[in-house]
């Protein structure tokens, strides 16, 4: 195609129509739509924390709306996904496997995911896990009964799972399903016993497909963005390069010196972003792991939006929150919500909602706002939404108006 220049709302209109989260689902989610979703993406990151659902589980409702969680579960079982090192840890599609391959064959690469001194030095430690494992079953590190008079902690794994994680991170088990989110490991001849390393492409294929793959999840991407991705090591193929076979197209976004890159697939896409006729209309929440957000450079160039993890940041240093979610309003990040699902007692406490700087608030937004905390609250069995803090303050008042309308809306439909 000729070269287009986007305005930057049409530049964050194709980044969300690649990400599937341009405009509400307009029926009801499949366990096909879960695998679709992942595969859009390219990967799904994992998280562990849980004030609201786990990561994995809400970057799926932000993009499905209501589904069902154990649907993302039964795929890895299946073995239609299997978990590895991409962006960090993530959930990925089995057919992908090849592209990973290179990464287990060279573990030492890969930092601190895995330690050649530990294997090394505790190889007889490491071949009885293997052993248990070949004779016994898929096991968790629970299964495994701490002897080093260790309490445990987050860096205090007792022998046996860092064993079954420099085993993992070296291709040489992998996770066969999950137990209540913990891992449970097996030969990864017995979880994907179709794989053959002759089947592996060759390290300068895997390269040109991760970007080719990166810049088709982000819609458009500045050269800069796309090796984060996937974390790619240098060398970076030249994604112009890649322009001249023919295999991505360039574009320019108004205000910025540098090119963009697109994939071919979302030519058509691209085309209607700059004539104005790709419309960003879902309000939703962000999960901090979601591919829209997790790379900080990328949302602040992209969306203006700053944002950090405040969850290792100790609590007297935080601005915004724990666990703050990100809220997406029709093409814009126009605040963070640190939310608390009090499943037990039905409550969905808002410990603090603040707002971008410059937001312009009116009733449809307090509106837009309040049925996407709704349609959360209800997907994690909350049905009650709390404010306990907004910035501004006005704001809050709004929003806290706008939840009851919506409450009063779903009493009158029921």
């Amino acid at each position: 195609m000729s070269e287009l220049t986007l305005s930057p709302g049409a530049a964050r209109a194709l980044h969300l129509h690649a990400q599937g989260m341009l405009q509400p689902r307009r029926r009801r989610a499949t366990k096909a739509d879960v695998l679709d979703a992942i595969r859009r993406m390219g990967m799904l990151q994992i998280d562990t924390i849980h004030v609201v659902a786990r990561s994995p589980y809400f970057v799926l409702w932000s993009r499905l709306g209501d589904y069902r969680p154990e649907w993302l579960d039964e795929l890895l079982e299946e073995g239609s996904l299997f978990e590895y090192w991409a962006h960090e840890a993530c959930f990925l599609p089995i057919e992908d496997y090849g592209l990973y391959r290179h990464r287990m064959l060279d573990p030492g690469a890969m930092g601190w995911k895995y330690s050649e001194t530990w294997m090394r030095e505790r190889a007889a430690e490491v071949a009885r896990v293997m052993d248990h494992i070949r004779a016994n079953g898929p096991a968790r590190s629970s299964d495994f009964e701490r002897t080093d008079g260790k309490a445990g902690g987050w860096w205090e794994w007792k022998p046996e799972k860092r064993s079954l994680e420099v085993l993992f991170t070296s291709g040489k088990l992998m996770i066969a399903r999950r137990h209540n989110f913990q891992r449970i490991y097996d030969l990864a001849e017995r979880v994907h016993p179709s794989w053959d390393d002759s089947r592996a492409p060759a390290l300068p294929e895997v390269r040109r497909q991760f970007v080719l793959r990166a810049v088709r999840a982000l819609g458009l991407a500045r050269a800069a963005w796309i090796s984060d991705y996937h974390r790619t090591r240098r060398p970076h193929p030249d994604p112009d390069q890649l322009v001249a076979r023919g295999e991505l197209l360039r574009a320019r976004v108004e205000g910025w010196d540098d090119p963009v890159y697109i994939h071919p697939e979302h030519e058509q896409a691209a085309r209607q972003a700059a004539q104005g006729a790709l419309a960003s209309t879902l309000t939703t929440l962000l999960s901090p792991f979601d591919p829209i957000v997790w790379d900080r450079r990328r949302a602040l160039e992209l969306f203006g939006f700053d944002y950090r993890l405040e969850c290792y940041t100790p609590a007297e240093k935080r601005r915004y929150g724990y666990f703050t979610l990100p809220v997406l309003r029709r093409g814009a990040l126009v605040g963070r919500i640190d939310a608390k699902a009090h499943r037990r007692h039905g409550a969905f406490e808002l410990k603090s909602v603040i707002l971008e700087p410059g937001t312009r608030v009116s009733e449809r937004f307090a509106r837009d706002i309040a049925a996407a905390l709704q349609r959360c609250a209800r997907w994690h069995g909350c049905a009650t939404v709390e404010v306990t803090h907004a910035e501004p303050a006005a704001f809050g008042r709004q929003l806290a108006a706008a939840l009851g309308a919506c409450a009063t809306d779903d009493k009158v439909a029921a």
